[in-house]
């Protein structure tokens, strides 16, 4: 009850009482005092966090019931005074972890005391804990641009087989690109077949309904899959469980949004991300020497291009890159290597930083592999979240390690850091 309720009840209350005091004396015609009322002292509210217990597991290796040291860290408090207002600051930092033995098979079974978090060197309370039996939540990107083209079919199988691959409760948003005009040109857009969704024959469906496309925009679908897909908080069980699953070979080249942007907004929705990288160099660059006239020539957008410059001639003239097919061959053939030198090192960056893998595969039809290797790994693993004991909200990027007590010769992969938010 709030001290205005209170103060209402008991007025109320006092109210009543002289009443019947006031008809009992007139009755009587004796004189009574109403007995004074005691000052209510208001005591100061703590705020903080509190312990998650855990719960045991009989699978668990007797040595690795030792508490580890961010599991026995003591909850946090203060004195915060009643009329104060009070911050809290709720961003879950997610730490998806896979543990394995030195042979690389999964170890299960692990409890959340058997995890030590590291921020930037100091111990952070784990605050959420996902086994590796927790569903998963999948964005699933086929891009179908470029030389996979001809390979669709090869490319709706694999997609279906991973699907598949994956256990009942987990949900999978499918996402691909198709050709829509855009002013005078028909470039390829992002588009959502199916949200999120468990319902097997609904994906299968969206699955078979993927066809081609005219160009890449890469960063845009990962733009649309942290706000559209993750843009709601995760249910509870699958809080730090989502992924991106996307084959491609990363090259964008219509896209309005910047890799900067997708990845922050990324890394809050607390995406882990898994590449199987195509790769389409060798038929993109036989394309690129063809000239602008002839059928099948490959050719960059202005702001592609644009983009392009920026990165890597940042001092040459703006106009020099505004039409592609005023270009050289050769220069047309010194971008597109660029480009996909820095679409590797993205996907890597990214892949790394939020706890994936990237899956470089020569041809189509070994992508079918890499996504069972995938749909493997996300049975095997586990979240961690904790809240950062480091409030400074300067934008600057932190370093997370995680490490694994009480089991012998574990090996940890897990996510290596994030951008904190900035005020």
């Amino acid at each position: 009850m709030t001290m205005a309720m209170m103060t209402a009840t008991f007025a109320f209350g006092m109210s009543l009482s002289n009443a019947l005091v006031s008809s009992a004396s007139a009755a009587s015609r004796v004189q009574q005092q109403p007995a004074p009322v005691p000052k209510q002292q208001q005591r100061p509210r703590r705020v903080g966090s509190t312990p998650v217990p855990q719960s045991p597991s009989d699978s668990t290796p007797p040595a690795s019931r030792r508490p580890s040291p961010s599991a026995a860290l003591p909850a946090v408090s203060e004195e915060v005074d009643e009329n104060e207002v009070v911050r809290v600051e709720t961003q879950l930092v997610t730490v998806p972890t896979i543990v394995t033995d030195r042979s690389g098979r999964p170890l299960t079974g692990l409890r959340a005391d058997n995890f030590v978090v590291l921020e930037d060197g100091s111990p952070q309370r784990v605050a959420n804990f996902a086994t590796t039996e927790a569903p998963f939540e999948v964005a699933l990107l086929l891009d179908t641009s470029g030389s996979t083209r001809g390979e669709v079919a090869l490319i709706r199988r694999a997609a279906n087989a991973f699907i598949e691959a994956l256990r009942p409760g987990d949900r999978v948003a499918l996402i691909a690109f198709n050709t829509a005009r855009q002013g005078e040109e028909s470039l390829a857009a992002v588009e959502i077949k199916t949200p999120l969704t468990s319902d097997r024959e609904a994906l299968r469906q969206a699955v078979e309904a993927v066809g081609s496309s005219n160009g890449t925009p890469f960063y845009d679908s990962l733009e649309r899959v942290a706000r559209d897909v993750f843009g709601e908080p995760p249910r509870a069980e699958a809080r730090g469980r989502r992924a991106l699953v996307a084959l491609t070979d990363g090259v964008d080249s219509t896209s309005d949004s910047e890799f900067a942007e997708a990845r922050e907004r990324l890394g809050r929705a607390g995406v882990v991300c898994y590449f199987i990288q195509v790769n389409t160099e060798e038929y993109v660059e036989d394309r690129l020497m063809k000239g602008c006239q002839e059928d099948g020539m490959l050719h960059l957008s202005r702001r592609q291009l644009q983009r392009y410059r920026r990165i890597f001639a940042a001092r040459a003239d703006a106009d020099d890159y505004g039409n592609f097919c005023r270009l050289g061959q050769f220069e047309r053939m010194d971008i597109s290597r660029s480009l996909y030198r820095l679409a590797r090192q993205e996907m890597n960056d990214l892949a790394r930083n939020s706890g994936g893998r990237t899956y470089p595969v020569a041809e189509i039809r070994e992508a079918r592999a890499a996504f069972a290797q995938i749909a493997a790994e996300i049975g095997t693993q586990y979240s961690l979240g904790y809240y950062s004991s480091n409030k400074a909200r300067d934008g600057r990027f932190r370093a997370i390690r995680v490490e694994v007590r009480g089991v012998r010769d574990a090996q940890v992969r897990a996510r290596d850091g994030y951008q904190s938010p900035k005020s």
